[in-house]
């Protein structure tokens, strides 16, 4: 597999446009996401942190395989 420099940024550009759409369209609600985050305890967010990448991970597995 050749990961191309041009795929990360493509990536990172993808991941920055749909870390935007929410913001963007419900400003008050992405408010209190992040106050709800606020509260909850380090292991849950580490545990949803890792549920997120390992996600990720097969998915990137599914679309480049």
């Amino acid at each position: 597999m050749n990961l191309a420099w041009s795929d990360l940024l493509a990536a990172v550009a993808i991941l920055l446009v749909l870390e935007g759409v929410l913001p963007f369209i419900n400003p008050n609600g992405t408010r209190r996401v992040f106050q709800q985050l606020s509260k909850m305890m380090d292991r849950e967010l580490r545990v949803a942190g890792f549920i997120a990448m390992a996600a990720g991970l097969v998915l990137l597995f599914v679309v480049r395989s």
